[in-house]
Formats: C-alpha cells, sequence, structure tokens
C-alpha cells in the first residue's frame, strides 16, 4: 500500500482543517493547494465534514483529501464512501487498526508512548501519526525514538505550529507534520481565503531541502 508520506512526496506539511460549513470547503482547498499544500486532512468533527471530504474530492482536483479524528470502524467506511484518500486517527485499537488496513487507502494511526509504536511495528504498520506532538514530548521524544526504531516514521501533530515545525522536520524519522496555523479560525470565519493561501505558502516552503 501507498505510504501517506508518499501521496505528495515534495511536501512536508498537511493543513488539519475543521470545517463548520460545507460551502466553504472548495475554496478553502483551493486557497491550501494554491498555496502548495495539496494534501489537506479534514476531521470528522463537524456534521458538515464528510459533505466537506465529497465536495473537495470532487471539484478540487489538485487536492489530496483525507480524513482525520477517524475513530471508528464506521468512521472509515464513511470516509471512504465521501472519497478521502487517506486516513488519520488519533489512537488505535485492533478493531480500529483492521478497518484501516482493510480501507484500502494509506493511513496514519495515532501514537503517543514506545509501546504503541512497537505494538504497530509488530503489525507491520511503520507509518504512524505522533499526537498530541507537543504535550507528548515533541522534538526531544521523537529523537529519543530515532535510534532504537528506526523504521518507524511519523507525522507530529498537536500543538505543532510555524515556529516548531522546522525542528520536527528535520528528524531522520519524520515525514511531515500536520498543523492548523494556516487555516486560523479567524481566517475562516471571515472567509479570508487570500489570507489561508499566503499562510499555506509559508507553510509549503518549510523543510524544502531536507531529507525525508
Amino acid at each position: 500500500m501507498t505510504s501517506v508520506f508518499a501521496l505528495a512526496p515534495d511536501v512536508r506539511v498537511v493543513p488539519v482543517v475543521v470545517i463548520e460549513d460545507a460551502d466553504d470547503a472548495v475554496p478553502l482547498a483551493r486557497a491550501l493547494v494554491a498555496g502548495g499544500l495539496p494534501l489537506i486532512e479534514v476531521t470528522l468533527r463537524t456534521p458538515a465534514a464528510l459533505d466537506a471530504v465529497r465536495a473537495i474530492a470532487a471539484e478540487v482536483p489538485g487536492a489530496v483529501v483525507g480524513a482525520g479524528t477517524v475513530v471508528s470502524a464506521a468512521g472509515v467506511a464513511d470516509a471512504v464512501g465521501a472519497g478521502a484518500r487517506f486516513l488519520v486517527s488519533p489512537g488505535w485499537t485492533e478493531r480500529l487498526l483492521g478497518a484501516l488496513r482493510d480501507s484500502g487507502v494509506p493511513f496514519l494511526p495515532g501514537v503517543s508512548t514506545t509501546s504503541e509504536v512497537v505494538a504497530l511495528l509488530e503489525h507491520g504498520v511503520e507509518d504512524m501519526k505522533f499526537f498530541p506532538a507537543e504535550a507528548a514530548g515533541g522534538v526531544p521524544y521523537l529523537t529519543s525514538l530515532a535510534g532504537p526504531l528506526p523504521r518507524a516514521r511519523f507525522c507530529p501533530t498537536g500543538g505543532v505550529s510555524l515556529a516548531s515545525a522546522p525542528g520536527y522536520l528535520a528528524l531522520p524519522n519524520v515525514g511531515c507534520v500536520g498543523g492548523t496555523w494556516m487555516v486560523p479560525p479567524d481566517a475562516l470565519a471571515a472567509r479570508d481565503w487570500a489570507r489561508v493561501e499566503s499562510l499555506a505558502r509559508g507553510a509549503a516552503g518549510l523543510g524544502q531541502g531536507l531529507s525525508r
């Protein structure tokens, strides 16, 4: 199965978006794509989320839309049915992992402890979400995992900012980071897509020249 990190190999930042109004999905996605961030994680936290995924998948050909906050087998099925091309969960159970593997699309199960990482490696899963990144130990924690667990690769998400993202992206076991700083709530409320595009362009430049 294709890795999430291979869906857009030159892109190191994934915007994590919460969409309250499905009508905002397409202009938001177009702004992110125009700014150089085609991988878009739409979190399944609102009633509009699945409609947003569906709209982006259908109307923004440059976008690679995925679903985040996937916490159940039903959520996996709903997200894939809406057109999600990758799935992200904040954590995992045996049942959820089975559904993710059966989905046919790349996925990032969430981890925050060494034991969870080892358990996923036992299942043959090497690509993971590190969440909540800052609260769970941040760059120092992932640095300490690189030596004993070199096969594990992470997408840190949760508290990652424009200032902290470069530190994560410099690590050998980090494929990308997820963040919300390029989609601030006030910009979304104002439908200021030009601002979103500008912030996305700044985020897209992070990690360039660093080995993945």
